[in-house]
């Protein structure tokens, strides 16, 4: 089966770009054409060697078995497609654990005969897997890539006791803010805030650990955009998947960083590579009014801080326990990205840029035989102050005693920014604070 894989896999490469075949589907129809040829061909070389021949049932198997491992994910292919799981966890070919959205955390099937196999099937994803070639060696032993269903995958081998494979799927990818206030994530109060925040071309950083869900709010916050905007994506790999969603919107511009070969020019930089930071330069050309830029994880928040100069407004995520926590963890972004850098600018950049954090929380109470739930617990606003890192920040929204966020009576130094944009200030009050479904509701949601 692999070989055939790679057989075809090659002569598809070179026939799409001869005939210039540029969507998945003209893709599949001419592999599954392939295919049959490339099986007419073994058996006639079974044949000629006097070795028995595959009868029907047995082709058919291996047919499909070709076409899963090229346009899908072979094994893994049947776990992607279940809605209900949230995460794949690999720990080599035969230990693979399943974490479900209610919070069940189950022992799946192995994924592959071998870690050799498993490596072999990784690296032909990473070449073929349909967002450009991405290098996956012991020189590169590092993974990072969108599946074709917009699932995040993160793999790396010869680092580890093991080849470990981490698959984060998307459950939510066509969501808006009223959406997330049915599922309680939101409440009302913040549905309009947040909408008018991103109308009004504020920028915004959603914080939260891991798993709580801050690409599916920033995606939802993207589609309060109107459709008729030019917006920009920058990522790393693509997550938000405006473009998957022409409806919301209709000018999009998306844009993907590639890693280089892990060979270096004079400079320093890989040979090959296109950096987040030249994708910001790039997009200025575009005629974008706004600039999204992806997880902050490094050194990719000078990009952000760039995107958010350049643009009217930006979005990205990055990693905190609170929302304090993450004005700590964006300046310690900055000052990795060299010397130059020092903490009276990183923390000056992020006053004056940075417009709101919105952190994500997740309560598990799976362990107790409840359920898992996220929510938005603080919303803060900053900018310049005379505090010891220059940053002043005010607290819109803050942690109710169940942990959802509640709105002060606080404004933030632009409100008036906000009714330009049809917002009720009366939103901001206390007293009009509703939490939809069972949560506790505080005056009335009119």
């Amino acid at each position: 089966m692999r070989a055939l894989r790679q057989k075809v896999a090659d002569q598809l490469a070179t026939e799409a770009e001869r005939r210039q075949l540029t969507t998945p589907a003209t893709h599949r129809e001419l592999g599954r054409a392939l295919i049959s040829t490339a099986l007419n061909d073994h058996a006639d070389a079974l044949l000629l060697r006097g070795d028995p021949v595959l009868d029907l049932a047995e082709e058919r198997d291996l047919a499909t078995a070709v076409f899963d491992a090229m346009f899908g994910l072979g094994r893994l292919q049947p776990l992607v497609d279940d809605p209900q799981i949230e995460n794949i966890e690999i720990t080599g070919c035969d230990n693979v654990w399943l974490q479900y959205a209610d919070g069940r955390l189950l022992r799946g099937p192995d994924v592959a005969d071998s870690d050799e196999e498993l490596i072999s099937d990784l690296q032909f994803l990473a070449a073929h897997g349909g967002n450009g070639e991405r290098p996956f060696s012991s020189a590169h032993p590092t993974l990072d890539l969108q599946l074709h269903d917009g699932s995040r995958l993160a793999a790396m081998a010869w680092t580890a006791h093991r080849p470990t494979v981490t698959i984060r799927r998307h459950r939510y990818t066509d969501i808006d803010l009223a959406g997330l206030c049915g599922l309680g994530m939101i409440d009302d109060a913040l549905v309009a805030f947040l909408s008018a925040t991103v109308r009004a071309g504020k920028s915004v950083v959603v914080a939260g650990l891991p798993g709580a869900g801050k690409t599916t709010l920033t995606r939802a916050l993207a589609n309060a955009l109107d459709p008729l905007e030019r917006v920009c994506t920058i990522e790393t790999e693509y997550e938000l998947l405006l473009h998957h969603l022409p409806e919301r919107h209709l000018r999009i511009v998306p844009m993907q960083a590639r890693p280089g070969s892990g060979e270096r020019t004079a400079d320093g930089s890989e040979v090959g590579a296109v950096t987040l930071d030249k994708l910001v330069y790039d997009s200025l050309r575009h005629n974008v009014t706004r600039i999204v830029v992806g997880e902050v994880r490094g050194k990719e928040i000078l990009p952000m801080f760039k995107a958010m100069q350049a643009g009217r407004g930006s979005l990205s995520t990055t990693h905190a326990e609170s929302a304090r926590d993450a004005v700590e963890r964006l300046a310690t972004c900055a000052l990795e990205a060299g010397p130059h850098i020092s903490e009276g600018y990183a923390y000056r950049q992020i006053a004056q840029h940075i417009d709101l954090i919105v952190q994500v929380s997740v309560d598990d109470q799976t362990p107790r035989g409840g359920r898992k739930s996220r929510y938005v617990s603080e919303v803060v606003s900053l900018e310049r102050g005379e505090g010891p890192n220059g940053v002043s920040m005010s607290e819109i929204f803050l942690p109710a005693p169940d942990g959802r966020a509640v709105a002060t009576g606080v404004r933030p130094p632009w409100a008036a920014e906000l009714t330009a944009v049809g917002f009720d200030l009366v939103w901001l009050d206390g007293a009009a604070q509703t939490w939809v479904g069972s949560q506790q509701r505080t005056g009335s949601s009119s």
